[in-house]
This record gives C-alpha cells, sequence and structure tokens, in this order.
C-alpha cells in the first residue's frame, strides 16, 4: 500500500498547487484577502504532501520492494543501504521527485521567510512558483510515474548503474537541483514584478538574496559533479564539456549574470529590462537542461531517459515558459522606466560589460550542445562539437571578462574617470604582471597561455584583497555583502590559478607494469608492489598496491581498484589519490595485459593544482551565502515597502 500511498499524495498535491496557483493570483487582482491568505498555508501544504510521496518512494527502495518498476530498474537486494536510498534519485522517475519536492522546499521557504514582504507580492511568487509545479507534476503523473506496479513482482532487481553507486550520487544531485531549481524564485519574482507592472529597486533587492542563495547551490553542484568525475571515471579530468554538463554551466553563467545585472537595479534602478530578461533566461536554461537529460536526445553518463514522450512534455513546457514571460515582457516593457544615467566609464558600464560577456559565453557554450542536436533532427549528417571548440570560444571571452572584474568592483557609480581609476589599480596590475613573469619560471616552463592565467588570477585576487584594506581603512560597518563579493572573487581567482596550473604543469603517463615495475614522474616514483583481491557488499575487484616514494622515501601506499559488479558485470575503475595543497598524484588500474609474466595497464597523473580547483568552488559558495546573509536583507525599510506594496496591490 505505501506506493499507492505515494500515487496519493501526489495527486492531492497536484490539486493544492492548482489552488495555489489559480487562488491568490486572482486574489492579487480582486482584493481578496482570504484568497491572498491560501498562499502560504498552500505552500506549507504542498511541500508536506510531496515529503509524503518522496517517503513512500524512498521506502520502497529500502523495503526492496520489487513490485514497483522504478525500483525493479535502479535497486538491488544487495545494493549498500545509503545507495538504496540515493537510487531514489538515481534514475529518471526520481530525479524527477527530488526536482519538485525541492520546488516545494523553496517555495515554502519564500512562504517562511517573506512575512515583512507585502502579502500580494508574496501571493503572486507562490501562484508562479505553483504553476511550475503543476506542469511538473503533471508530467510526473502521466508520463514518469515512479509508482508503476509490475505483475507479478520480480525476483530481484536489475541494480543501480555502478557510476552511481558513490557517495557523489547522494549530495551531487541534491545540491545541483536546488541551484536549478532555485533559480525558479528569482523568475517567480521577476513576473510578479512584471504583473505588478512595476520594476523598482524593492524588487530587485527582495529577489537578490534568493538568486545567490540558488547561485551558491548551483556553483557547489557543479563543484561536486566535476569532483565527482574527476575521482570515479578514472581518466583524471575534471571538465569534459559533456553536452549535461554545459546543461549546468549555462544556468550558472546567466545566474552570475543576473546577481550583477540586480545589484544594479537595487542601487541605481537600472537595467530593469535586462535583469527581467536575465532572470527568464536562467530559469529556462535549467528546463532546457531538463529536457536534454531526459528527452533520450543526448548520449552522455549523466542522461537518463530515452523517451522521446517526456522529452516532448519538457519542450512544450519549456515552450510555454518562454512563451507566456516573454509575452508578459513585451506587455510590461513599455512602461519600464530606463533609470538612472550612467557614464562610459563608471561601475554600472563594467557591470553591464561583464553582463554582455557572461551571455555571450552563454550562447557560444548553447550553440555548442545544440547545434548537433539539430543538425542530426534535420537529418543532414552526424556531428560531434568537443573540447576544441568550447576551449577556442569560450576562454578567449573570460580573459575580458576577468579583466573587468576589478575595475567594476572599485569604480563609482554613475561616473568614474580614468584617471582614479589608474592610480588606485597600478599597483595591483604591476604586481600581478611581475607575478605573470616569474612564477611560469620558477614552476619550471614559461609560455604566454601560463603566464596570461597567472596575471588573471593574481588580477583579480590583488585587486579584491586592495579594495577591502581600502574599505577598512573608512569609517562605518562593513555589510556581508561586500565580504561575500569578494571572497566569491577570491574564490575565483584561485579556479583560475588551480586551472592554470593542471592545464600547463600536469604530467600523464599510460604504462604497462608488473610486479616490481617502477615509473618515475619526477621527483615521485611509482612501484607496483602487490596485486589482491578483495570482495566488496555487491562486488569484486582486483586491488593494486602502489607505493610512492620521493626521495627513496616510501610515504604513500595507494590502492586503486578495477571493480565487478555482480549483477551487472560492469568494471568500473576506481582511483586512488593523494592529495596535497599543491598536487593530486593519481593511479588508476586498468585491464591485465596477456604476456609470459603478469602486467597491467596503469595511469599514473601528477596533478598539479587540482585542488585549489575545489577550494576556489568552496570559496565561492562560502562568498555566495555571507553575501546572501546580509542585515540589510532581513531588515527592510519602510519607505520602499509602502510604495512597493501599494505598486503590486494595484491592479493593472
Amino acid at each position: 500500500m505505501i506506493p499507492e500511498l505515494g500515487q496519493l499524495a501526489l495527486i492531492l498535491a497536484l490539486c493544492v498547487a492548482l489552488v495555489q496557483a489559480t487562488l491568490p493570483l486572482a486574489g492579487s487582482y480582486t482584493h481578496n484577502p482570504a484568497w491572498l491568505a491560501l498562499a502560504r498555508p498552500a505552500a506549507g501544504l504542498q511541500l508536506a504532501l510531496l515529503l509524503l510521496a518522496f517517503a513512500c518512494l524512498a521506502a520502497s527502495f529500502l523495503g526492496n520492494d520489487f513490485s514497483v518498476a522504478y525500483v525493479v530498474q535502479h535497486s538491488n537486494s544487495m545494493l549498500p543501504k545509503p545507495y538504496q536510498f540515493a537510487a531514489v534519485w538515481g534514475g529518471h522517475e526520481g530525479s524527477l521527485m527530488l526536482w519538485i519536492l525541492l520546488l516545494s522546499v523553496w517555495g515554502a521557504a519564500v512562504a517562511l521567510f517573506s512575512r515583512p514582504l507585502p502579502l500580494t507580492l508574496v501571493a503572486r511568487v507562490l501562484s508562479v512558483l505553483a504553476w511550475v509545479a503543476v506542469g511538473f507534476l503533471a508530467f510526473i503523473l502521466t508520463t514518469s510515474n515512479p509508482f508503476m506496479r509490475v505483475l507479478p513482482a520480480a525476483p530481484e532487481g536489475r541494480d543501480l548503474n555502478p557510476l552511481l553507486q558513490d557517495p557523489g550520487l547522494v549530495i551531487h544531485p541534491p545540491m545541483l537541483y536546488m541551484g536549478y531549481v532555485g533559480l525558479s524564485v528569482a523568475f517567480a519574482f521577476a513576473l510578479a514584478a512584471l504583473l505588478a507592472g512595476r520594476l523598482d529597486a524593492a524588487w530587485a533587492r527582495w529577489s537578490r538574496p534568493w538568486t545567490v542563495v540558488a547561485w551558491s547551490f548551483l556553483t557547489f553542484g557543479i563543484g561536486l559533479g566535476s569532483w565527482w568525475a574527476y575521482y570515479e571515471l578514472g581518466w583524471g579530468g575534471w571538465w569534459f564539456w559533456d553536452p549535461v554538463e554545459n546543461a549546468s554551466l549555462m544556468p550558472w553563467l546567466v545566474a552570475t549574470a543576473l546577481i550583477h545585472s540586480l545589484m544594479v537595479t537595487e542601487k541605481r534602478g537600472g537595467f530593469k529590462a535586462w535583469t527581467v530578461l536575465l532572470a527568464i533566461a536562467a530559469f529556462s536554461l535549467s528546463l532546457l537542461g531538463t529536457f536534454l537529460v531526459r528527452s533520450g536526445v543526448l548520449t552522455s553518463v549523466h542522461a537518463f531517459a530515452a523517451d522521446p514522450a517526456r522529452g516532448v512534455f519538457v519542450l512544450c513546457f519549456l515552450a510555454v515558459v518562454v512563451g507566456v514571460s516573454l509575452t508578459l515582457f513585451a506587455w510590461r516593457a513599455p512602461s519600464v522606466t530606463l533609470g538612472g544615467s550612467m557614464g562610459l566609464v563608471s561601475r554600472e558600464s563594467f557591470l553591464l560589460l561583464n553582463s554582455v560577456l557572461l551571455v555571450v559565453a552563454t550562447g557560444a557554450v548553447l550553440l555548442g550542445t545544440l547545434y548537433p542536436l539539430v543538425i542530426d533532427a534535420l537529418q543532414m549528417g552526424k556531428l560531434s562539437v568537443g573540447p576544441p571548440y568550447f576551449n577556442l570560444v569560450f576562454a578567449p571571452l573570460m580573459v575580458p571578462l576577468l579583466f573587468v572584474l576589478v575595475p567594476g568592483t572599485v569604480a563609482h557609480w554613475r561616473e568614474a574617470r580614468w584617471q582614479d581609476m589608474w592610480l588606485r589599480l597600478r599597483g595591483v596590475g604591476l604586481a600581478s604582471l611581475a607575478l605573470a613573469v616569474v612564477v611560469p619560471l620558477v614552476l619550471g616552463a614559461w609560455s604566454f597561455g601560463t603566464a596570461l592565467g597567472v596575471f588573471l588570477g593574481m588580477w583579480v585576487a590583488l585587486g579584491s584583497l586592495q579594495h577591502v584594506v581600502e574599505r577598512l581603512r573608512k569609517p562605518g560597518r562593513v555589510g556581508g555583502s561586500f565580504w561575500g563579493m569578494h571572497l566569491a572573487h577570491l574564490g575565483l581567482a584561485v579556479v583560475v590559478l588551480g586551472i592554470t596550473g593542471v592545464k600547463s604543469y600536469e604530467v600523464e603517463r599510460d604504462v604497462r607494469m608488473g610486479l616490481g615495475d617502477t615509473v618515475t614522474i619526477s621527483p615521485f616514483t611509482f612501484k607496483l608492489v602487490d596485486m589482491v583481491d578483495v570482495n566488496g557488499p555487491n562486488y569484486k575487484a582486483m586491488q593494486a598496491h602502489v607505493e610512492v616514494s620521493k626521495n627513496g622515501q616510501v610515504f604513500e601506499v595507494l590502492y586503486p581498484e578495477k571493480r565487478r559488479y555482480f549483477s551487472s558485470a560492469m568494471p568500473m575503475t576506481e582511483a586512488a589519490i593523494d592529495s596535497g595543497p599543491l598536487r593530486d598524484l593519481y593511479v588508476s588500474l586498468g585491464d591485465p595485459i596477456a604476456g609470459e609474466t603478469p602486467s597491467w595497464s596503469m595511469r599514473v597523473y601528477y596533478k598539479p593544482f587540482v585542488p585549489w580547483l575545489w577550494t576556489g568552488v568552496l570559496l565561492m559558495v562560502m562568498g555566495g551565502l555571507l553575501a546572501a546573509l546580509d542585515r540589510r536583507y532581513r531588515r527592510p525599510s519602510a519607505a520602499p515597502m509602502q510604495t512597493a506594496s501599494e505598486a503590486l496591490s494595484s491592479a493593472s
């Protein structure tokens, strides 16, 4: 009965979402306080019902209920319990359940933490979120029901994909989805402002912390996915320009542009229309990622489905969201004022350039991702767009983006002078240039690309540190948004330096090794000392014992494995990594090689500065969360609140 209870909870959640989508929105125009008041309890009830449905699905997995088709497809009685729970979102149907559950979490959070906001605004925001929920709940109930029964019940499940039997499955998808779905809040605030017919500083101020939190989750999710691929796939890579990776990168780029545009709208009242378009684009790209992953049009380790009907549903839903949003924007756009003026050289102009470069970069990634699909759909042949295209197109756009980041933080609003900026930043520029010349030589090899990467990373880092020092010398309290901004910028600088280091100085060796053989990547020597069989809970593995020595002294033993899972017989590579502050030593075990003496293929990598990638991501996430917790977002001023309330309660 547990699956039937979950099915009933989904149906009731759809009914509640329909009420939440219609009555509060109607009440915002008819000034019906009872209908307006329904928004918050409906959001809470929707969350409770979806939690119940999710718990029922989790109970089916943990109880090995092989009468449920989805459990049969993605679990097994030998699967460890943590992975049985994570398998709930390891396939198509469950991942959508997680998506809609997290949407309800965001909706309930808006209902809970929006007490200072006008009720009319809250009702409109929650109604927009409810319409999104209606679409996805209809999708789940009609084409992707996770509670479908199989009769008679299967004696055993097919098991979870071995690639997903990893702790990364437990944390990566929820964090990534929190970012994806969180962008719906920024989207809902934008549409609520359009419905009110007024885009002002108050709207931007209320929307900004929600956008920053969603961006932080998305950043963390992308970083976790990169780290997972790095150690799990055995290739030693951290970004492959996989189409599904691109699908997560595109909303992140637009969300980054949105955060900076919201700053201008809040501070100066400018970029109103541009900000709304970015909010619509960020959420639309999240939906596009959902379509790409679940339509079956992509071949990827991240893709969960090959059912065209599912893809058509999501594509139609995406078309409705984009169409309705742009129609509403076109209707309201003529009434939007341009806002405050700005000079050619000003903080506004630098932030605008920043946003434009991010959007152009998004377009480049979108073109490279969708063009092969369009060519295939038109039956014009097969085309593959890989890393060479993205590196050639994307990387050059990042150079001016990183360069303008620093003057964008120190320039004055409205009007700035080149002379003043030169005096403030010349020390940072000269120090960055000197480090760009010296550091590559110290590391062993100088090249223009390495020098450019070091210059840009140090330019951003030193520029942020200088701005912090200048601000601390001035009187007055420093808000959390200031600290968060510079911490995120510092994290970006660390990521840039990490990418530069690993791309410039990594060493890879694909070798044949027998017992006692060694391979040297100066100053480290790797020696294969033993091969043993080990048994896991649902697999058998061949485990290598590799001693790592430096200057003749053994300081680490690495244990890479080649696993074979009982249910699927699929081989899996488990890399062994010794991580330090400045490098990773990475060993991956391949297949046995026929010969007179036993030997195996081995991949031995020296990866300098790879830990800086994950450190930089964590700094960016911490910076985003610190900015979102700024006290001024929790202490609204009376004047803007009154103006916005009057505007949002007026029927257009």
